[in-house]
């Protein structure tokens, strides 16, 4: 995956994530806390988030096979699909589940400073793994805001990481505001209305994240710059003089696939026009490496026929 980078994020925030589930769950038994159960199983489901992350991104480097022939680039998109999935229930529907629950039946909360004390670790946790996460998402970034780089990035392992943590810190400051309204009054609602917003946050990070990825999954184009130094690598000026239409399609984080139709002159030779193609396809990689899968189809162009898009 590009990433070292997101590699290391990943690494970064399956060991907070499994410290915290244990000392959440610890505190829990201590204190009966329903908000301290809710974040142990988001922890926990957290956990198994990144594991799917690092499973996809191990299985997507398989070699393609005649069933398979442009790879398993993909796998990245269906496992990253599948966390928003696990997300979503395991995570968000027992935390609404575990909140109603303690709404309709509260009792105090015992031995305070289990939750409180387990509640501010992992705060500290999760924000050595968000900065991780921010980090490595800052190299590859540039100039786009966060909800542009979560919204355009192709490669999903980051933006699934930077929203899992973001959440879990969302969470936890839920949980102890939670747990901290309830000890001072006394009354266990508290602690059940924490961990149902606890829920309600992870659903709709839940539903973000399956937005962003089943896009990836249908298909998504190159970016902006990368089909402007396709476009410009394509043609050149003598044999090639122009493009009639072009398509683009991500076959994977890495790998794109670029099918274009050019125009040549009537009298160019079959000689000619292989090898102009060949030099185009070699200026492609050389502008955008990631273009393995180039084909490009001669044709001569009339002026008279509807124009095509080109993207």
């Amino acid at each position: 995956m590009s990433a070292s980078g997101g590699t290391r994020a990943i690494v970064a925030a399956l060991a907070a994530n499994l410290a915290i589930a244990v000392a959440k769950f610890v505190a829990f038994l201590f204190s009966g806390s329903s908000s301290m159960l809710a974040e142990s199983v988001h922890s926990l489901a957290d956990s198994g988030n990144q594991g799917l992350l690092l499973l996809g991104g191990k299985k997507a480097k398989r070699e393609a096979t005649p069933q398979h022939p442009f790879g398993y680039g993909r796998e990245r998109y269906i496992y990253a699909f599948l966390v928003s999935i696990v997300l979503f229930t395991v995570g968000g529907m027992f935390a609404i589940y575990e909140g109603i629950e303690k709404i309709n039946h509260p009792h105090a909360i015992e031995a305070w400073y289990w939750p409180v004390g387990v509640l501010i670790f992992a705060i500290i946790a999760e924000s050595f793994s968000f900065r991780t996460a921010i980090k490595e998402s800052n190299e590859i970034r540039g100039r786009q805001t966060w909800s542009q780089f979560i919204k355009r990035a192709k490669a999903p392992e980051l933006p699934v990481v930077l929203l899992e943590d973001l959440g879990a810190l969302v969470g936890l400051v839920l949980a102890l505001g939670g747990v901290s309204i309830a000890l001072v009054t006394g009354n266990g609602v508290w602690d059940g209305i924490g961990t149902l917003c606890i829920g309600i946050l992870l659903i709709v990070i839940a539903i973000v994240l399956a937005a962003e990825t089943k896009s990836l999954l249908l298909g998504e184009a190159a970016g902006t710059d990368e089909v402007e130094k396709i476009k410009a690598a394509i043609v050149d000026g003598e044999v090639v003089t122009r493009i009639i239409h072009m398509r683009t399609l991500h076959l994977g984080p890495e790998e794109l696939l670029v099918a274009a139709k050019i125009a040549v002159e009537h009298g160019d030779t079959a000689t000619e026009v292989a090898r102009a193609i060949n030099a185009a396809e070699a200026r492609i990689r050389e502008a955008v490496p990631i273009a393995r899968v180039i084909y490009l189809e001669p044709d001569i162009f009339d002026p008279t026929a509807p124009a095509p898009e080109v993207k």
